[in-house]
C-alpha cells in the first residue's frame, strides 16, 4: 500500500514524455520528468516520496522534503490565506497548516514548530502546531541513561522543555546547557532521570565514560592539529572551553584527566601538551 507523506519504493511501470508512472496497483503515480533519474527503464525500482498535487491527485517526487509524517520540524510561512498558513517544505507544494491547527496565527515569513501529520479523512499530509497533546509520559517508552533524540520545544524558568524522541517530553536544565540553543534546535542526548510521577531531566550528548571516550579522541586531534599543545586547562573559563572544544568544563577536565592517566597528555601551567 502506498503512504502518502513518506517514502515509499514502487517499481517504474512505463514511461511517457513528460515523465514515468510507477506501480501502486492502480492505474499507476506519475514522477515527473524533472525528478526522474537517468537511465530510468520498466522495471527499475524507485524510492520517492508521495504526496497530493494542487489538483489532489497523488504524485511522486526524488526531491527530498523537510519531513515525513510523524517529524517535528521547523518551518517558515510562505504565504497566510484565511483558511490556513503554506510552510515551505522543501517541495514544490507548499505545506498547509489550516487555521484550527494553528496556535497564535501565522504571518509570512515566520517561522514555527509544527509536526507533519496525514488527514484521516483526505489522506492528504498537513502540519500541526497542536504539538503538545500528541505528547505523554502516562506510559514511558525510555529508560536513565538511555540515548533519545531531542528537540527544543520551548523556554520555562528553570530550563527547556523537550521533546523525547517525538513521544516524550523533559526538561533540560539552564546548568545543563553549555551553548545557545533554540526552539527547533534537535540534537542526542540522554535520559538523566526519571522521576515517581514520570517527570524528565534530560542532557545533551552521551551518557558517562562512553562521552569521555569519544571527546578523548576529539581533543588528541585538536592537538594534533594545534602543534601538539593547546592554552586550556582546568582554570579555563567554562565559556572558553565550550567555544573551542565544543564540551562543558566537566566533561572537558574528566577526559584531560582520562588522557593524563593513560600518559598521552602533560599538564602545564597554562595548557596541555601532547606526549609523542
Amino acid at each position: 500500500m502506498v503512504k502518502t507523506g513518506e517514502y515509499n519504493v514502487l517499481k517504474v511501470l512505463r514511461a511517457v514524455e513528460f515523465g514515468v508512472y510507477l506501480d501502486d496497483g492502480k492505474e499507476g503515480i506519475l514522477l515527473p520528468k524533472r525528478f526522474v533519474p537517468n537511465d530510468t527503464k520498466p522495471g527499475d525500482e524507485l524510492k520517492v516520496f508521495i504526496y497530493h498535487d494542487s489538483d489532489g491527485r497523488l504524485i511522486a517526487t526524488t526531491q527530498t522534503p523537510m519531513g515525513t509524517v510523524g517529524d517535528i520540524v521547523k518551518l517558515k510561512a510562505v504565504t497566510v490565506t484565511n483558511q490556513g498558513a503554506y510552510l515551505d517544505f522543501g517541495l514544490m507544494k507548499d505545506l498547509f497548516v489550516p487555521k484550527s491547527q494553528q496556535l497564535t496565527g501565522m504571518i509570512p515569513n515566520g517561522e514555527y514548530l509544527v509536526k507533519i501529520y496525514r488527514d484521516a479523512q483526505t489522506d492528504r499530509i498537513a502540519a500541526t502546531e497542536r504539538i503538545e497533546q500528541t505528547l505523554s509520559n502516562a506510559v514511558l517508552t525510555v529508560k536513565e541513561l538511555e540515548e533519545v533524540e531531542l528537540i527544543v520545544f520551548r523556554r520555562t524558568d528553570i530550563g527547556y522543555v523537550m521533546i523525547i524522541n517525538k513521544c516524550h517530553t523533559g526538561v533540560l536544565h539552564f546548568n545543563e546547557i553549555y551553548r545557545n540553543i533554540g526552539i527547533g534546535d534537535t540534537f542526542k542526548g540522554f535520559i538523566k532521570k526519571i522521576y515517581a510521577d514520570n517527570k524528565i531531566d534530560v542532557v545533551a550528548g552521551k551518557p558517562g565514560y562512553q562521552r569521555v571516550e569519544i571527546e578523548t579522541d576529539k581533543i588528541l586531534r585538536l592537538l594534533k592539529e594545534h602543534n601538539n599543545y593547546l592554552p586550556y586547562y582546568d582554570k579555563s573559563s567554562p565559556e572558553d572551553i565550550y567555544d573551542f572544544f565544543g564540551m562543558s568544563k566537566k566533561t572537558f577536565k574528566m577526559t584531560i584527566g582520562n588522557l593524563y592517566r593513560q600518559k598521552k597528555i602533560s599538564l602545564e601551567k597554562t595548557g596541555i601538551r601532547l606526549i609523542e
